[in-house]
């Protein structure tokens, strides 16, 4: 499947909103975190072992369960990135 090339942040977000949030809600902070973890985790092992073939795939689940956890906690994430990242300021710390 062709990704669209129009499909931003907030849709992606609205997306795993409408599809799981309910299941999502039900499962709560601590047990999204776990799954969000292990894909973490996932990642960390395709990135090691460059396989290249797993990449995308796991990307793709760390951006779903980070938007999952962001949803459960009533966080915009277009909005969260643009007051840190796109003001006239970098933003503060280490990046």
């Amino acid at each position: 499947m062709d990704s669209p090339p129009d499909l931003t942040l907030r849709q992606f977000q609205k997306h795993v909103s409408d599809r799981y949030e309910a299941a999502d809600r039900a499962r709560g902070t601590p047990g999204t975190w776990l799954h969000f973890s292990e894909e973490i985790g996932e990642l960390a092992r395709a990135l090691a072992r460059k396989d290249r073939a797993n990449l995308e795939e796991e990307f793709a689940d760390v951006i779903a369960w980070l938007c999952t956890l962001a949803n459960i906690n009533d966080v915009d994430l277009t909005d969260a990135i643009a007051r840190k990242y796109l003001g006239a300021d970098p933003p503060k710390g280490t990046k």
